[in-house]
């Protein structure tokens, strides 16, 4: 190793301590790859979360910009050394990686990975991804290894927590998951015991008043009377529920963290990449940031469904008292004046009433295979 024993406890420590901060899976994800990479003082270093289709899940990098990352092209598939170290569970320590006879190549754009040192992440008898650093930053002699047994030993230890890292990660995001839908099955059946009941009183006395309009005018009156007052609770029900389905992560988080949140499991769950940033933006009342966040969700299932862009971002800055949304694509595009049918098709209309609800505006820049630009401004309070 190239740190002292103390400087190299203190690394651990650190990195380990890095890990165990972090609740959402792909930020786990990052802290290990960059932890493993700092700590083993190697130039590139990944971590790859293996799918049932021989592919990968989840595939993040360190030491690779996100220019040459977009330069290389596709998820890797799961062949080669890294299927060794998923399939087998075992470590691969290589002097030449290219000189292996299980190599497959790689893009054009790939940068040249030399020296390497691969281990399984195991979660009992389960591999749940594979860590491998490469082109270790040290003196060696032409077709040796720079990674030592050493470097084996401690990747191996950070391996280990890592797969107690990801493992906590998964079940927080699980039990959040479980919380959301157990939240949508108490609104369902609250609006069924309360609105559809109501609904159902509303046609029967609808119906009853249809059938006395002409033989008895008077008790039709008043039978309608009590159709306009079961109309007026049901909305008032309705209304209550929908101040209820406000993201609840709004009141807590605030809108900043609940966007970056929800990004960040639409970026695990596509293949396109989904980025966010965020620039000074003060706390808003609460009806323009949960106006933000619906018209965000909105434009991210456009672009995500319908775009076939490969990536996707979305900004949120301060503009005086007020915010700025944007979401962006580099997908299809279309022609906006079309408005009948993009409108429908992409939801505009109801993005535009909810940001004219809020005193904002919404405007749409998009043209055939040029991409589309959403931009949502709201005031402040």
């Amino acid at each position: 190793m190239s740190h002292g024993p103390r400087s190299g406890l203190a690394a651990v420590s650190s990195a380990l301590l890095a890990m165990s901060r972090h609740l959402e899976v792909r930020d786990v994800l990052k802290t290990i790859v960059a932890s493993a990479r700092e700590l083993l003082d190697a130039q590139y270093a990944a971590l790859g979360v293996p799918d049932d289709h021989g592919g990968f899940a989840q595939f993040v990098v360190d030491g690779v910009s996100d220019d040459e990352w977009k330069a290389i092209g596709p998820l890797p598939r799961q062949h080669g050394i890294l299927a060794a170290m998923l399939n087998e569970a075992t470590p691969q320590r290589l002097a030449d990686v290219r000189r292996d006879p299980r190599f497959g190549g790689w893009p054009s754009a790939h940068p040249d990975l030399v020296d390497f040192l691969g281990l399984p992440i195991r979660d009992g008898d389960e591999v749940i991804g594979a860590l491998f650093l490469a082109n270790k930053r040290c003196p060696k002699p032409e077709g040796t290894c720079g990674f030592t047994e050493e470097d084996e030993e401690l990747l191996g230890i950070l391996a280990q927590h890592a797969a107690i890292a990801l493992t906590n990660a998964r079940l927080y995001e699980r039990s959040r998951e479980l919380t959301i839908a157990e939240e949508r099955s108490r609104l369902a059946h609250e609006l069924h015991d309360a609105v559809s009941q109501k609904l159902f009183s509303l046609r029967l006395t609808a119906q009853a008043a249809a059938r006395l309009v002409d033989r008895d005018p008077s008790r039709a009156k008043g039978e309608l009377q009590q159709v306009a007052a079961l109309a007026a609770e049901a909305a008032d029900e309705l209304r209550a529920a929908v101040v209820e389905l406000r993201p609840a992560a709004l009141d807590e988080d605030g809108l900043v963290a609940t966007l970056r949140t929800q990004i960040q499991v639409l970026d695990r769950a596509h293949t396109a990449r989904v980025t966010f940033t965020g620039h000074g933006v003060r706390a808003l009342p609460a009806a323009q940031e949960e106006a933000v966040l619906r018209v965000a969700q909105e434009a991210l299932h456009n672009a995500l469904r319908h775009s076939g862009g490969a990536h996707v971002d979305v900004t949120l800055d301060r503009r005086g008292g007020g915010a700025v949304l944007r979401v962006s694509d580099d997908g299809g595009g279309f022609d906006p004046r079309i408005v009948r049918r993009a409108g429908r098709h992409l939801g505009l209309v109801s993005m535009r009433d909810r940001a004219s609800g809020v005193g904002g505006t919404l405007t749409v820049e998009s043209a055939p295979g040029e991409g589309t630009t959403i931009e949502m401004e709201v005031p402040g309070g």
